[in-house]
């Protein structure tokens, strides 16, 4: 087989510079990505569920749906859709803030890269209306946008067995 030297070295120098992204997710051939890292702790990244517990506690769905990003995933605790939409996650939160909820952490794993983190856990929400607790499990992956961090994906079930 036959290889191109120039199409080779053109590989070669892709491949040496990585395929650099902008900002807005879409690929800046020959330009590096210039955004940069924020600085950002546990400290921070756990205090993205207060921000979240707090916008539940304003019972405005809207409010609670701003701490997602726009092509994010949730797949809510009792809900069996995936909400994917802004207005599907608005409709979700309609119903859930009817039961005036605040979430406690109980147990919590946080993972920090560059632009994205993970808080990964278990927590409990007390249903304000009833007084019911319900025990979680949670992941919120969390994607820094340039300008604030946003929840990318957050995945939440009922613990499966009663302690």
């Amino acid at each position: 087989m036959k290889i191109n030297r120039t199409v080779l070295s053109a590989a070669i120098a892709f491949a040496i510079s990585g395929c650099a992204m902008s900002p807005t997710g879409s690929e800046t051939p020959g330009q590096q990505d210039t955004q940069a890292c924020p600085a950002a702790g546990e400290p921070e990244i756990a205090s993205l569920f207060d921000r979240w517990n707090n916008s539940l506690k304003t019972g405005n769905p809207r409010e609670v749906a701003a701490n997602y990003a726009d092509k994010s995933v949730l797949l809510a605790t009792l809900s069996n859709k995936p909400r994917v939409t802004r207005e599907e996650k608005i409709d979700y939160f309609e119903h859930f803030l009817e039961n005036k909820p605040s979430g406690k952490i109980n147990w919590r794993s946080i993972k920090i890269d560059c632009t994205t983190a993970i808080d990964i856990g278990l927590y409990t929400f007390t249903l304000g209306k009833t007084g019911q607790e319900v025990k979680a499990r949670y992941t919120f992956t969390y994607k820094w946008d340039g300008k604030q961090w946003l929840i990318s994906t957050h995945h939440s079930s009922m613990m499966p067995e009663k302690e």
